[in-house]
């Protein structure tokens, strides 16, 4: 299930922050398996808070996705140049650096 399946349940800005010490104490309590806290003005889905321990298990994940990010803009960018070539450009011998 993806969530596009299901429409989020938003909390309000204003109630997340009278509801925030609950939530940190299920947090706590739950630990990566509490459900993350969906929020925004007017129920529209603007930003989520999630326990720390989930975070940690996900940032390897974040990481991945914004290196396939750089990954697809240098390709756009169209072929690599290799070092020695770009040395050979400026006048530098590469092989005085090996």
């Amino acid at each position: 299930m993806s969530i596009s399946d299901v429409m989020p349940v938003v909390m309000p800005s204003g109630e997340l922050r009278e509801k925030l010490p609950a939530v940190l104490k299920r947090f706590r309590a739950e630990h990566a398996s509490a459900t993350p806290v969906i929020f925004g003005s007017h129920r529209k889905p603007e930003a989520v808070v999630i326990p720390f321990e989930l975070y940690a298990q996900l940032l390897p994940a974040i990481e991945d996705l914004e290196i396939a990010a750089t990954v697809r803009e240098r390709a756009a960018a169209g072929p690599a140049v290799p070092l020695s070539g770009i040395a050979e450009q400026v006048g530098l011998n590469p092989a005085d650096f090996e």
